[in-house]
């Protein structure tokens, strides 16, 4: 059907809702079908005419603005089974946004499913999700339909042929496998790439960092980027480099931030040396402060009173100024070495209390055993749960129910699902959902009577996640295997 018969059953269809007869403007054909019945029967037999030309000949086409795009990649992992997907619903539904909706991905990740489309996708600008789920970024963000990413070895002749995600899901295996490989592919394909993809590169190599990377990082100081020259400077940090001593501006910002730092002595038998933060005396200078902190890097700071890092952190005296603690955490989760992390990291933790709270600051750089520490640190407490989300990285699916059984939360789950304090009884409701990320199926399954025992509804979504943990009970996340 052409756009002049379009056209003529549009006039049709209008003169026919505005109450008219349309048969003097049908076309000759129709008309002579229909002249040899009363005007009635004419516009009945038009109307019929009319009903069959759009349900036949009308085929409406495709914008041409319309691209084709390929099938949605098939995931190296099964799909969740059929009946545990109202289980997943369940949870999803419940979750309250992105993020905690790619931690129930992240979930039956680690026990060897994929989610269906249907029910879940990652977004194009997702680097959240889990490695599996590469492809179907790259789809979502629309990739050309001609071909498609392999799964086969990155290297320099396949460097195109992998898309943005899975790409850099291949660089991080190999930055941890073949350190070398996974740099010379940064350093050969990265150089001609734009500046946000040379950064998101660059900042791939701090998995596997050593050593060996302090040529290239070095190199990357005539970068064009400044972005991508401040990575490369902070990851030359974490490896001990120093910055230049001819860089006079450097210099004076180390000097200014230390001058804000009280060196002095304490104990009477076994004097040993501390650094006290200096209160700022005005906003000027507490904003200045805070500029110093993020701007100079650890080492610097640490060689100017001539100390090594575990030595200073153990000589800062923690909890004199709680801003002053906070921007020296942030500071080492930058540009300290993995040892200052790690002694930093654990010293808070053997503190306990608000200052354990501050390694939330530290997650990206500490390995799953800290990390585990850590949320049993906070599980055993039991009065900051909240920071439960904040623990970025944790693992699914390894909380044992020894460890729940002895901690102080086991009590305070129980004592506000059963208070008539509704504010209490939300936040109990949301550390469940987080717990039924990080517990196993044997731990889920009892914390799931526990609370239904102390007077939660079984019907709750807040237990939606638990319940799909403990239904797939047969299998094991990949931090218990």
């Amino acid at each position: 059907m052409n756009e002049l018969e379009q056209a003529g059953l549009a006039r049709l269809r209008d003169n026919w809702i505005s109450g008219g007869a349309a048969f003097e403007l049908a076309p000759a054909e129709w008309k002579e079908f229909a002249a040899a019945s009363s005007s009635d029967e004419q516009e009945r037999r038009l109307l019929a005419i009319a009903a069959q030309a759009l349900d036949v000949a009308l085929r409406p086409a495709a914008p041409k603005t319309l691209k084709r795009r390929p099938p949605l990649p098939m995931l190296a992992l099964p799909m969740l089974p059929d009946w545990l997907r109202p289980l997943l619903r369940g949870a999803l539904k419940y979750a309250a946004d992105a993020r905690l909706k790619t931690r129930v991905a992240t979930l039956v990740a680690s026990r060897g499913f994929v989610l269906h489309p249907m029910d879940w996708m990652p977004a194009a600008s997702d680097q959240e999700s889990p490695d599996i789920y590469a492809p179907w970024v790259d789809w979502q963000a629309g990739a050309d339909g001609d071909r498609q990413s392999r799964r086969g070895q990155l290297t320099a002749e396949t460097w195109d042929d992998f898309y943005p995600a899975a790409r850099r899901t291949a660089l991080v295996e190999l930055r941890r496998t073949m350190p070398v490989l996974a740099r010379t592919l940064i350093e050969t394909k990265g150089a001609s790439e734009p500046a946000e993809v040379r950064l998101a590169l660059v900042q791939l190599m701090r998995f596997g960092l050593s050593a060996d990377d302090i040529p290239f990082l070095k190199s990357l100081s005539a970068d064009r980027s400044g972005k991508v020259r401040e990575m490369a400077g902070r990851l030359l940090a974490r490896l001990g480099e120093r910055s230049d001593p001819a860089d006079g501006a450097s210099k004076d910002s180390i000097a200014e931030l230390a001058a804000f730092i009280e060196e002095g002595k304490s104990g009477f038998i076994r004097r040993r040396t501390t650094y006290t933060p200096i209160k700022p005396k005005s906003p000027a200078q507490q904003s200045r402060r805070a500029d110093l902190f993020a701007s100079c890097y650890f080492g610097d700071l640490v060689a100017q009173f001539g100390k090594t890092e575990p030595d200073f952190i153990g000589a800062w005296q923690f909890g004199v100024d709680e801003g002053a603690d906070l921007f020296l955490v942030r500071m080492i989760a930058v540009s300290g070495s993995d040892a200052a992390v790690a002694c930093l990291a654990d010293l808070l933790v053997a503190a306990g209390g608000r200052l354990a709270l501050l390694v939330l600051q530290l997650m990206s750089r500490l390995d799953n055993g800290r990390k585990r520490v850590l949320i049993r640190q906070i599980l055993d407490d039991g009065q900051n749960l909240a920071a439960l989300n904040l623990v970025e990285g944790a693992e699914a699916g390894w909380l044992e129910w020894s460890d729940l059984a002895r901690s102080k939360t086991l009590p305070a789950l129980r004592s506000a699902v059963s208070g008539d304090n509704d504010v209490m009884k939300r936040s109990a409701e949301q550390y469940l959902e987080t717990l039924g990320f990080l517990a196993n199926p044997e731990a889920a399954e009892k914390l799931i009577d526990e609370v239904i025992a102390a007077g939660l509804s079984p019907a709750s979504p807040s237990i939606g996640l638990l319940r799909l943990n403990a239904a797939l009970a047969g299998n094991p996340s990949q931090s218990e295997r």
